[in-house]
Parts: C-alpha cells; structure tokens; sequence
C-alpha cells in the first residue's frame, strides 16, 4: 500500500511546517536524530503521547508567536486549546500461590471509585491466577514514564487480601506473592481539585481525540487517556481517526 514500516525508532518530538518552507508535508518529525516530513501525523503513544504532542504544539505556538497564522502550518479554530497532559495511575497484580482458586471463569467485582473496574480474577493459559489491578496513583508531577518504578510494593498486598476476599473468604494468608504491574494513562488526577481549574472532572475521565479542528495543527491527530477500553474499541477509533484525516 506503499507504506514503510520503521521498527525500533524513538519520536522524540516534532514541529508544524510552514506554509511557505521548501519542506514538503505539513509537521516535521524528529525520529532517532533524524527529521521527517509527513502530510499526517496520529499519536497513539499510550504514555508518551502528550510528550510528542506538547513538542508539536508548543512549536506551533512559537511559531504564531514569531510568523503570524499566515505563514505558520496554523489552521483556524475557535478558542485556546490547552497542552495536552496526561497523568499515570499504576495498577498492581499479586499472584495466587500455594492454594487453588475455585473460579473457572473471570470474576469482576463493583469498579474502583478511584478509577479502575476493581481487583478482579484472571486465569491465565497456564492455569494460574492473578488478583489485579488496584489503582495507584502516581505522584502528578511525574512527567517522564521512564520515571515510573514498574515493581510491585509487597505491602500492598494487605489491600489485596482485604478486595479478593469480599468474594473468596477462603483466601489464606501468605498465598499471594507480587507478580507484575501496568500504568494507566489518565487526564486526571485526584490531587487536581479545583486548583488547576476543574471544578467537574467527569469529562477529563474519558478518552480525548484531537484533530487540527481543536488545536489548529494541520496534519496532527492525537489520542489521550486511551486506557484499556481502547483495545476494545479500537476499530471504532480507527475510523473515526480516518474520519479526521480525510
């Protein structure tokens, strides 16, 4: 279909190309040292993705600063659309040992008010099972993933034993050991509040996908929060994304 597959290359960040510069396309990639020109550009970087988009926008914003519209890759659009941020809240699985679980299926128990479907159970292909995710949030000011620890905390497991035994009493002491973690994207966090001028935080709870008619960059679609339900979905979103390009 004459597109080129590059495997094992970091995006550093980008920026918008002007109307009027020999580059052809409308945002220049850095990618591993080296620039790109694409007519478009989808970031679906799960927790990278408000890095590489801030570095476009905040280029854009230079750019208007310094050009005018006119002569930047800036399109019209209503209103300021603000930097992108994404915050990180870690969910942890502990591995059931030493005793057998009498579940054949998954069990789900009520959601997490603080942000997550609670510790359900997971039989996995070999016939083991995990308890997880908890929610975790990480600490706001966080910025970079590579600064998240991904080791699970062994004393979290006093919550864990307190979640799976609502709807397995029969779980004994010491059988759950660490097992591994993930972390959630997310556009909120709890420590927001008001102070960063949410009073409602229930739109910032679902998934956000911005095209040049909410920021103003030609060329440029992104995708924020995009949590587990965006496997599920994924299709839906691949042609809604279409629906943005075209």
């Amino acid at each position: 279909h004459g597109a080129t597959l590059a495997l094992h290359c970091r995006v550093e960040g980008g920026r918008p190309i002007h109307i009027n510069s020999e580059d052809k396309g409308s945002i220049m990639l850095d990618v591993d040292g080296s620039e790109i020109s694409c007519d478009n550009v989808v970031i679906c970087a799960g927790l990278a993705t408000d890095t590489v988009a801030s570095s476009i926008l905040s280029s854009s914003t230079i750019a208007k600063e310094d050009d005018g519209s006119n002569n930047s890759n800036i399109a019209h659009h209503e209103g300021d659309f603000q930097i992108p941020r994404q915050y990180y809240a870690k969910g942890n699985y502990f591995k059931l040992e030493n005793q057998k679980a009498p579940f054949s299926r998954l069990i789900y128990p009520l959601p997490d008010p603080k942000g997550g479907l609670g510790v359900h159970a997971t039989i996995d292909l070999t016939g083991s099972t995990r308890f997880g995710p908890d929610v975790e949030w990480l600490d706001k000011d966080i910025i970079d993933p590579e600064d998240i620890d991904m080791d699970v905390d062994p004393n979290r497991s006093e919550s864990f034993y307190a979640a799976v035994r609502k709807y397995w009493p029969d779980l004994q002491d010491g059988n759950l050991v660490p097992d591994y973690s993930g972390v959630r994207p997310k556009r909120m966090h709890p420590e927001m509040g008001g102070n960063d001028g949410y009073h409602d935080m229930a739109h910032l709870k679902d998934f956000l996908i911005a095209g040049p008619e909410q920021h103003g960059v030609r060329g440029l679609t992104y995708l924020l929060g995009i949590e587990s339900p965006g496997l599920t979905s994924s299709l839906a979103i691949g042609n809604y994304v279409a629906q943005i390009i075209e």
